[in-house]
């Protein structure tokens, strides 16, 4: 596609030496627009004799006035929008005068990609990225492009416009990168780039691992459960938030089993069901741990089920298992396990159950590594950062985002046992120095109005997924700790992110821009006039779900989008800038008095009217009037009159505002920060008697 005809080349730039790889390497000698930082080192520099360079200086775009008249000529020309050079391995801002270049030249651009130059040592980064003088680096050419704009150099409003899609495409570019094929492999491969003995895992031992020793701990477990289980086979995971339960994942994976995550916190019977749902026969847990959760007798609960516990399962390793972990397989760890196909399962998680029984989710290796990637491309982290968890790794949000993502990029990790210790949490964040916090909305609330103005001095960065954001909640970050909190937007079965503001990219209000890769489609509701029902699809797309009724058996994704399409359940809508707005759920858009209205609707009114407490609406049967919207709520002096004043506020129906209310100390909430609305409709029986306010 560069061998015939005039092509302008577009690259996202990590390091110094990408134009001049480029320029060496392309065929037909192309033009190369320099950055100054390629000409600031001495081997770049060197190099730059023997290729067509265009030296650019910033500030001054009409340096590259050349580059169209030489595409025009028929010429080849790379040019690199970004106009800097990342200092993080994410993508950088685009420029306008990338978007002006393009339109004057008037046709589809050739992306290009070039990966692992990052870790050269000209790569000029200033993040600790580990350098070395001879990094694998593969160069991809892709498909040539049409760029929205290209052809109008003199269109309305056209610089943004074009600097928009080229971000859009270098994000896509970046998201696109060659992944190992296992999670096992990917680790393996961030064991050999960072080092064996860089530390980078941490739980409440304060014990910092390495990568070499969590590395042992993944081939001695994997090893040993791989003796009485058959590949493809799930096994339970009855373990709390902490490093060994991560390496286990990681053993699993190397093996070709698949990790079900049983969800602690949805009590007993929820367990039993998913550990039936999924077709298992073997179930890990630890003695020490079930009594801390008062499950001492977990034998008789997962009746034919084999339990290994932890305890037993190290002193199992015999002389040889460890002769040989330490011998040889700890130096070529992918010459003693099997080969993986990355469209095969990985983990088996569960959905939240907040409005129906949970289903199991089946991630393969592809989806969890293509979520990374995704993620990798919008947020600035590398080996410079700390990430801290406290959310359970049964949870998409805790397991791929807070904990394999970071061990597969470098990024330092803090695993903490539960997110119910406000204190604790806030105390540990600025004793072990984290840069990155992750939490809901509940659970960020907390922290703030706990943490002391100190604790969390080190942050960089808040993110908060797994429930809408309060206002209230970004306003006291920002107010106390000035910290801005970014809200995404994800789903068990498509990553903890399909959404996700950033500070290149932020808008209030919404949970940003859906990530690059990700195809969405917005379908029209029945009584909703504001937005449609969102159905998605990806390479970070689930395998398919489990169902209680049909144990091990895998229903692929479907929607009425088509085959391959997953139905999210929510309202969404999006803005002509492509910022996502959660409007509600499909499943709570219903009739009251002949009309439709929205549960998350009604919510919001009551947190216009009182935002200082937390509120939650159902559907609920009233006597003599039929069904009526019930709010609970935790403020006491609440009336209807205030609710139909922020109705009428926010533009809303007077339906909006609920019909009846129930005063609580406390909303019921899941393990993950969610209202549990089940336990809400279940207690409602006892208010159907209360007359409206």
């Amino acid at each position: 596609m560069l061998e015939h005809g005039p092509r302008l080349v577009v690259s996202h730039c990590e390091s110094a030496l990408d134009g001049v790889l480029l320029g060496l390497f392309l065929p037909r000698h192309p033009l190369v627009a320099t950055t100054p930082e390629m000409h600031a080192l001495r081997l770049p520099r060197w190099l730059s004799r023997w290729i067509r360079c265009c030296p650019i200086r910033r500030g001054h775009p009409m340096g590259l006035r050349q580059v169209p008249r030489h595409v025009k000529a028929g010429g080849v020309a790379v040019i690199f929008p970004q106009g800097l050079v990342t200092t993080t391995g994410s993508v950088m801002p685009t420029t306008e005068a990338a978007g002006m270049l393009v339109a004057r030249c008037g046709m589809e651009v050739v992306p290009v990609r070039i990966s692992g130059s990052l870790y050269s040592r000209h790569a000029a980064t200033p993040a600790p990225w580990p350098k070395r003088f001879f990094p694998q680096i593969t160069i991809t050419v892709h498909e040539p492009v049409r760029v929205a704009g290209a052809g109008q150099p003199h269109a309305a409003n056209g610089r943004g416009m074009r600097a928009k899609a080229l971000h859009a495409l270098m994000l896509e570019l970046a998201s696109t990168t060659p992944a190992a094929g296992s999670l096992f492999d990917a680790y393996v491969d961030a064991v050999s780039c960072h080092g064996r003995r860089t530390r980078i895992i941490e739980d409440t031992r304060r014990q910092p691992e390495s990568y070499g020793q969590l590395l042992k701990v993944a081939l001695a477990l994997g090893r040993v459960l791989s003796r009485d289980t058959a590949g493809g086979e799930a096994v339970g995971i009855l373990l709390p938030s902490v490093s060994t339960t991560v390496g286990l994942v990681l053993g699993l994976a190397a093996h070709g089993r698949v990790a079900a995550m049983l969800n602690y916190g949805g009590g007993v019977q929820s367990m039993q069901q998913a550990f039936v749902t999924v077709g298992a026969r073997t179930l890990v847990t630890s003695r020490q741990f079930l009594a801390a959760i008062g499950l001492s007798d977990v034998a008789s609960l997962f009746q034919d089920a084999r339990v290994i516990y932890l305890e037993e399962l190290r002193q199992s390793l015999t002389m040889s298992d460890k002769l040989w972990l330490v011998a040889y397989a700890q130096w070529r760890p992918r010459a003693v396990v099997a080969k993986v196909d990355p469209r095969q399962a990985a983990v088996v998680l569960f959905t939240s159950g907040s409005e129906g029984a949970p289903k199991g989710v089946v991630l393969s290796h592809a989806a969890i590594l293509a979520n990374v990637r995704q993620l990798q491309a919008v947020i600035d982290f590398g080996p410079q950062d700390k990430f801290f968890s406290a959310l359970p790794l049964y949870h998409i949000f805790g397991l791929v985002a807070c904990s394999l993502m970071p061990l597969l990029t470098g990024t330092r990790v803090f695993v903490y046992l539960s997110p119910l210790h406000y204190r604790a949490v806030a105390t540990l964040v600025g004793e072990c120095g984290a840069t990155y916090l992750f939490g809901t909305s509940t659970f960020l609330s907390h922290y703030a109005r706990q943490a002391r103005a100190g604790d969390f001095l080190s942050l960089r960065k808040v993110i908060c997924g797994g429930e809408k954001l309060n206002a209230e909640v970004a306003r006291l970050w920002s107010v106390k700790f000035g910290l801005r909190v970014l809200e995404g937007y994800g789903a068990t079965e498509c990553g903890p992110a399909m959404a996700l503001n950033t500070p290149m990219a932020f808008k209030a209000t919404t949970v940003g821009r859906f990530l690059p890769q990700l195809e969405f489609c917005v379908l029209p509701v029945s009584g909703v006039a504001a937005g449609g029902a969102l159905h998605v699809r990806g390479p970070n797309l689930m395998s398919g779900y489990l169902y209680r009724d049909r144990p091990g058996v895998l229903v692929p994704p479907c929607s009425a989008a088509g085959a391959g399409w997953h139905d999210t359940g929510d309202i969404v809508e999006v803005d002509a800038e492509g910022f996502v707005s959660v409007v509600g759920r499909t499943r709570r858009v219903v009739k009251v008095a002949g009309e439709m209205i929205s549960l998350d609707v009604v919510e919001r009114v009551a947190f216009h009217a009182s935002p200082q407490h937390h509120h939650a609406a159902i559907l609920t049967q009233v006597p003599a009037q039929g069904e009526s919207t019930l709010l609970f709520t935790t403020d006491a002096a609440l009336d209807r009159a205030a609710l139909l004043r922020a109705a009428r506020e926010c533009g809303q129906s007077p339906l909006a505002a609920a019909r009846c209310m129930q005063y609580v100390n406390d909303l019921p909430r899941l393990s993950n920060g969610k209202t549990d609305y089940a336990a809400l409709t279940a207690a409602a029986a006892d208010f159907t008697t209360m007359p409206p306010h």
